[in-house]
């Protein structure tokens, strides 16, 4: 048995940071300055009294909206969240009461960060060639935005807030091949909130920035990424019998603009060859590659193979390639 990614869907919040609110508050930290660094113009923020479980309930039923999916046939939901409402219970079972699942649907939460789509996706294909399930969503939200003090230009410029929702199942769009995993905790201290569990976490303070707030040492985060990628990449195209060449699309979790075409240019991908896709959206964490990929799918593009690569928090890594 084979697993697919059948349908896609996601969910923005309304409210949004463009590069010139920043500008107001940082006016040395100019618009075309976060542009050239970071490839963003704007990204979408949670409103105060909007949390993880909310923006995940939002992303399932535009899911079932937008593909016409019955929710009683959903038998598995998988959330991939570092920013939980709380430490327990568990997020996704509060997503499977208001969404409208089934009490015979599964419900878990694993908390990855960057490469929590692929991770996600792999344990749906488990799922799915197991025979557990029969129809996995996979929802990724992420709302990095409550764990950035207001002070931290940088982060405020690099994140957004998203939440997206992916059907699994014994047939679809794209079969989802091999997958390439890898982890090294040694580096776990260079993207790290101290504190922690959204709704009751004292993040918002004027205070200078501290443990209740967003840290990342963005060097090392880089020389990690420089490092990691490109094996990783080796790695995915040698287990799924393919090359650069036989790619048709290579879809990289959005990280920022400058490390996605260092990645391109130290692995020789050919630039018609590589989604960028973060402009209006920012860093979402793990929503960015299926934020990419439902906009590329909607293009109606003859995109037979794309390798998916997510990487980042952890430090974890983790691609596919994917078939249609």
């Amino acid at each position: 048995m084979e697993a697919y990614i059948k349908h896609i869907s996601y969910y923005l919040p309304s409210n949004k940071l463009s590069n010139d609110d920043i500008s107001k508050e940082f006016p040395e930290w100019d618009s075309e300055k976060i542009i050239l660094k970071i490839g963003v113009k704007s990204r979408n923020i949670t409103s105060e009294d909007q949390f993880t479980s909310d923006i995940a309930t939002e992303a399932v039923n535009q899911l079932c909206l937008e593909h016409d999916i019955n929710k009683q046939d959903i038998d598995y939901l998988i959330v991939c969240t570092q920013s939980p409402d709380y430490f327990l219970p568990t997020t996704a079972c509060i997503v499977q009461n208001r969404a409208g699942l089934s009490t015979n649907c599964g419900a878990i939460d694993i908390n990855q960060g960057c490469s929590g789509y692929i991770y996600g996706l792999s344990l749906a294909k488990g799922l799915i060639v197991s025979k557990i399930a029969k129809n996995v969503v996979l929802v990724t939200a992420e709302m990095y935005s409550k764990y950035i003090h207001s002070k931290d230009k940088g982060n405020l410029s690099i994140f957004g807030d998203a939440s997206s929702a992916t059907l699994i199942s014994s047939e679809g769009k794209y079969r989802l091949g091999e997958f390439s995993l890898g982890s090294d905790g040694s580096g776990f201290e260079n993207l790290i909130v101290r504190n922690g569990a959204m709704k009751n976490a004292k993040i918002l303070d004027n205070s200078e920035p501290n443990d209740n707030h967003l840290y990342m040492n963005g060097s090392e985060i880089f020389n990690f990424t420089a490092k990691a990628v490109p094996e990783l990449i080796r790695n995915t195209l040698e287990k799924n019998n393919e090359t650069i060449d036989s790619i048709d699309q290579f879809i990289f979790h959005q990280a920022n603009t400058f490390m996605l075409n260092y990645l391109r240019k130290k692995i020789n991908i050919p630039g018609d060859k590589f989604v960028v896709d973060m402009e209006n959206y920012g860093n979402t964490v793990s929503s960015t590659i299926p934020i990419a990929l439902k906009n590329r799918i909607d293009m109606s593009l003859q995109d037979n193979k794309l390798l998916l690569a997510g990487f980042g928090v952890g430090y974890s890594w983790g691609a596919l390639v994917i078939y249609k």
